[in-house]
Order: structure tokens, then C-alpha cells, then sequence
């Protein structure tokens, strides 16, 4: 197994100051490294038309979910773009590279003396790396083992309410999952095999045991806690509650409100825990998270998203969000029997709302809008959510114009199907 003995737990924590100064600051090698994004760059053959999606035959739809990783995620900013490019043209050793990003991303986010953060392929990939992490600390013989757990703990405590399809990162390491529901349950349920305990932080209404109490637990049983806050942005303050909690990890998707690149996700946690994590992932070979790599492009990227993204006017940005929305519904209440509502949902895609609902007087079933909408042209993405009759649609990921084609395009699609 190729991990340096210089890129161990001690080295990276020991390390970090200086491999942050040397991959930061200004060097000759960047020097010629210019803003130029794709668009200045004469294209031939593939991509020409501007379009490579549609040169595949693929259809580029108008979104009105939200940053669903199905849909790809959010839309890069220029800015961020341009600094990817800049990363691209270059060499640089990716562990270094990591730590001196994880240290510019804990002072930014003024995280807590001890906590560091690692960039990682996705929200995903922080929950098994930093539970592989938890498992072999930096025995380099227990990150080859994985996921056979012999001489290791196995056993990750969570709520019922909260197991979701997500877990499968947990159980990839070969752990079992002990559900439980009740404190007393949980009491039992902890030993000597307990490794961790594991929050979905999107299901913290669900659950009995609430996110502020659960890491109180885990400190009361000295057991690591590990908080999924993947898609639990905005609030910004999300990116600090958690670890100023005490949770000693937290991940979260780098590709949704962020809007950084969607392979590219937050682990930030404990320094020691953070490190292990690094060691069981990407570029380690003989490693559970080699899969996993997350290229020099979006480690960079990350660090200047997560720059943008805590600059931004977050109040103005959610007016926005909500003028949009009005806009769609100023057009579909015109409609006899067509009504809307607003809200934001308590935690994940924390952002504006709108459901859309319609009597009799419609003869169409929500999912047939639905699958019409997806079908037209231009293409439109919206449906159920938050357990909602008729359709649910948010705006934030709409571009310029688009809630403009939407109001268009739904309207039409009602009123044809009108008594």
C-alpha cells in the first residue's frame, strides 16, 4: 500500500500551516495563469455548437426541483469556473494540496480549535471516508482490511427514522447499523462494538432524539458522532452549528446551494478523525475510498465556491427566489379552480417554495402535469414534494428568464386540460 509515511495522521496535522502557505501563496508557476474561461476558447469538432449535450442527443431541462443530483447538481459560477481552469493547467500533490485546502476552509468557516475539513467526491463519500477514518485510524494494515472489520469495531448507532438510502456509504465499510428509537434503547444499544453515531440531519424532525442532543449523548458515551447535513444549506450557519455542536464530523454536498463543483463535497470534523479519513481515501491506493477521487480541479474549486457562497446576500438572494415564484403564481391563479401556496421547508433546501394545487375543473392527475412538462419544449422538471398534494417547485435553481417559460408552460398545459 502506497500511503507515505509523511502523509500519515501526524504529518497531516503537523503539516498543514506550511503545505497552506506553499500551495497558496503566489509562485512564479501561476504567473502566466490568466481569468479565461471556456468561452473564450475557439471550440471545433465536439461541443462546437455550444451545446455538447444536444450534439449527444441529450435534453437540457429547466429545473425546478432544486440542486438534485440526479439533474446534476447546481450551476457553476463563471468566477468559480475560471479559477478551475487555472487549477487545471497544473501539477500539484494532491495530499498537500488537501490539507492546505482544508485548512483555508476551517479559517474561513472559523471552525473550532481542532476541527479541519477534507474535500471529497460528494456528501456521500464524507460519510464513508470519515467512518472508514473512525474504524482504522491510521493503522495502514486495518485501511488495507476494510470492510472485513476483524480487530476493528462494527457496530454504527442510528435512529430508525433516519436510515435512508444514504446509509449504504455507512454499510459499504462492513459495519452493521443498530437502529434504535428511544434513549433508553440507544443506552442499551451501546458497547464495546459501538463505533459511531451516526445523525441524518434532514430527518432530525423524524426522530425522538434531536440534533443537539444526540452529540450530547455521544459525548456522555464517548462515542464519535457523525452528522449528514449534506443538502442542509442555506442557512449558512449550518456550515458551523454542527461542529460548534460538538458533532466530531459533518458532511455536507458541495455541488447544491454552494453551487461548487457537483463531485465535490465538505467532511469537516475532529483534525485526528479528518486525517484518518484522508488515508482511507483517494489518491491511497489499496484503499475502501480509491473510487472516490476528487480531482485538483475541484479541491480548488471548493475553496473558492465556499468563498463566494459566504460573500453572497443571502437575504436578497432568497427575495429573489420568492419574486420568481410570485411570478409563476400571478399567471397559474388566473386559471378558475387553480390555487398556490408558499413555504420554506424546516431543513434541507431550506429555500422558498411553492405548491401548486387545482380542483376538478383540471382533468389531470399532478404526475401527468408532471410527465407533460418533462416532455415539451423546452423541457421542464417539477413534481410532488415535502408530502405535499399537487405539485411543489422552488426556484433557486432557475436561471435568467426560466420562471418566466415555466409560468408560460404550466399555464398552458392547465388551461388545455380545463373544463
Amino acid at each position: 500500500m502506497r500511503i507515505k509515511t509523511s502523509w500519515n495522521r501526524r504529518g497531516f496535522l503537523g503539516t498543514a500551516a506550511a503545505m497552506a502557505a506553499s500551495v497558496f501563496a503566489p509562485r512564479k508557476l501561476f504567473s502566466t495563469a490568466t481569468a479565461s474561461t471556456a468561452g473564450n476558447v475557439s471550440v471545433t469538432g465536439f461541443g462546437q455548437s455550444g451545446n455538447p449535450y444536444d450534439e449527444l442527443g441529450v435534453t437540457t431541462v429547466i429545473n425546478c426541483q432544486g440542486t438534485m443530483t440526479m439533474l446534476g447538481g447546481s450551476v457553476l459560477r463563471p468566477e468559480l469556473e475560471a479559477v478551475m481552469a487555472m487549477a487545471g493547467r497544473h501539477f500539484v500533490n494532491i495530499p498537500a494540496l488537501e490539507v492546505a485546502a482544508g485548512k483555508r476552509i476551517a479559517e474561513m468557516l472559523k471552525l473550532p480549535d481542532g476541527y479541519m475539513a477534507l474535500v471529497t467526491s460528494g456528501a456521500a463519500a464524507a460519510i464513508q471516508s470519515g467512518l472508514a477514518g473512525i474504524l482504522t485510524g491510521g493503522n495502514e494494515a486495518l485501511i488495507r482490511q476494510l470492510p472485513d472489520l476483524t480487530g476493528m469495531k462494527s457496530e454504527v448507532i442510528i435512529q430508525k427514522s433516519h436510515r435512508n438510502p444514504f446509509d449504504h456509504q455507512l454499510r459499504s465499510t462492513g459495519v452493521k447499523l443498530i437502529e434504535i428509537e428511544t434513549r433508553d434503547q440507544l443506552r442499551q444499544a451501546v458497547n464495546d462494538r459501538t463505533a459511531m453515531m451516526h445523525f441524518s440531519n434532514f430527518a432530525n424532525a423524524a426522530g425522538q432524539i434531536k440534533v443537539d442532543e444526540w452529540v450530547k449523548l455521544g459525548k456522555q458515551f464517548n462515542i464519535p458522532c457523525m452528522n449528514d447535513a449534506a443538502a442542509d444549506t442555506p442557512p449558512v450557519s449550518h456550515l458551523w452549528d454542527y461542529t460548534n455542536m460538538g458533532y466530531d464530523l459533518v458532511t455536507f454536498s458541495g455541488g447544491k446551494a454552494m453551487r461548487g463543483p457537483q463531485c465535490a463535497g465538505l467532511l469537516i470534523g475532529r483534525k485526528d478523525l479528518v486525517a484518518n479519513a484522508l488515508l482511507n481515501n483517494s489518491p491511497h491506493e489499496d484503499t475502501l475510498g480509491r473510487s472516490q477521487k476528487v480531482g485538483k480541479e475541484e479541491i480548488i474549486g471548493m475553496v473558492k465556491a465556499l468563498e463566494l457562497y459566504l460573500k453572497e446576500d443571502h437575504d436578497a438572494l432568497e427575495r429573489e427566489w420568492q419574486a420568481r415564484l410570485e411570478l409563476v403564481s400571478r399567471e397559474l391563479t388566473r386559471i378558475p379552480g387553480v390555487s398556490t401556496s408558499f413555504f420554506v421547508p424546516d431543513i434541507a433546501n431550506h429555500v422558498p417554495h411553492m405548491q401548486i394545487t387545482w380542483d376538478s375543473k383540471i382533468s389531470l392527475e399532478p404526475h401527468q402535469v408532471s410527465q407533460l412538462l418533462r416532455n415539451s419544449k423546452p423541457a421542464i422538471v417539477i413534481g410532488g414534494g415535502e408530502g405535499r398534494p399537487g405539485l411543489t417547485m422552488c426556484s433557486f435553481m432557475l436561471q435568467p428568464g426560466e420562471d418566466k417559460i415555466v409560468a408560460e408552460q404550466l399555464s398552458r398545459v392547465l388551461r388545455e386540460h380545463s373544463a
